[in-house]
């Protein structure tokens, strides 16, 4: 699911005032612009990633020779394993 740009954006802010109110970074207005920009960027990528990651479970689920009904207990199982598996792929998750 793609968020919005103006949650994106609303992220982004929210982000970057913990990491301040949190004393973890000390920086001027004009950093403030590309450390957003690229808070922004990661966002998108990593919702990229989780959208291809959807679709090749997706297709996992569907080729296989016993048809599961979505969102029965064993398609959430075998999805879940799925999705676990393809993130290790991706280097999102460790084994």
């Amino acid at each position: 699911m793609m968020l919005s740009e103006d949650k994106i954006s609303h992220l982004s802010h929210i982000m970057l005032n913990r990491l301040y109110d949190l004393d973890l970074i000390d920086i001027d207005e004009d950093e403030e612009a590309a450390i957003r920009r690229e808070i922004k960027r990661t966002i998108v990528g990593e919702l990229k990633i989780g959208e291809e990651i959807e679709q090749i479970v997706r297709r996992k689920l569907l080729s296989l020779s016993k048809k599961l009904i979505e969102g029965s207990s064993e398609w959430e199982v075998l999805y879940k394993k799925y999705y676990r598996e393809e993130e290790i792929k991706k280097g999102r998750a460790t084994g």
